[in-house]
């Protein structure tokens, strides 16, 4: 019975990450989803950086301080291994839906592309970058990174083995190609208002810090020195830049 909750809580994680992920598209490009980026009641410009800037670090302190080893062996010191991974989807992806109900939008622009091919060109790389996070995941594990193979393999009695380092396709041209997906995605549009470009700028900052100086760090931990060979031969998020 408690294998079956487990395996209905990991499936249920995992549907909210695809609405948050799919919403993320249409967050961030202006697209179909009632709340976006550039959209709602504009605030006072100190009112609305203020509680941007506490949304994303939200998300951050959640996505970061879960994902470190010392966390996960807390966690599953009370809790059941195979709720591990699925839980820390879970909490990722509800602090995404709390980012998109309370953003406060500033729609001042600081550029808006007029001509139709620059437009177009910048729409097509928002869409690649998407595509790259999703294709990046599936390059190692889809089912192992969002807690699905846990959750099979507990109601299956069967052990998770360890993950597996692999190098596979874009991995092979940068360390981090989901991370670098998403900053294409966030900072390819047609129009770019101030709001957006607090969002691009924060979300940056984050990502090479926290992969840096924690992911990076807890790799090497894990990996050793087959992982330090890697960091020295693939560039960490900028493809063909200087490892």
């Amino acid at each position: 019975m408690k294998k079956s909750i487990i395996f209905i809580y990991g499936i249920v994680a995992y549907c909210i990450f695809l609405v948050a992920f799919l919403y993320a598209i249409g967050f961030v490009g202006n697209l179909l989803v009632p709340k976006t980026i550039d959209s709602g009641v504009e605030p006072t410009l100190l009112k609305a950086v203020l509680t941007n800037i506490i949304l994303l670090s939200v998300f951050a302190l959640q996505h970061s301080i879960m994902a470190r080893p010392k966390f996960k062996a807390w966690f599953t010191s009370i809790f059941s291994k195979a709720m591990e991974r699925s839980t820390y989807v879970l909490l990722s992806s509800l602090a995404l839906l709390l980012v998109y109900w309370q953003w406060q939008p500033i729609t001042t622009l600081v550029w808006q592309t007029e001509n139709t091919v620059p437009s177009s060109i910048l729409t097509g790389l928002f869409f690649l970058g998407w595509l790259i996070v999703l294709l990046s995941t599936f390059m190692i594990n889809h089912f192992e990174l969002f807690g699905l193979a846990q959750i099979y393999n507990n109601l299956k009695n069967r052990q998770t083995a360890n993950p597996k380092f692999q190098t596979n396709y874009f991995y092979k041209l940068v360390r981090h190609p989901i991370m670098l997906g998403f900053l294409i995605a966030f900072w390819a549009t047609p129009v770019m208002t101030l709001g957006h470009l607090l969002f691009s700028i924060v979300t940056t900052l984050y990502i090479f810090v926290a992969v840096k100086f924690l992911e990076e760090r807890d790799l090497r931990k894990i990996i050793g020195e087959e992982y330090e060979t890697y960091q020295k031969e693939v560039p960490m998020i900028i493809p063909f830049a200087k490892k």
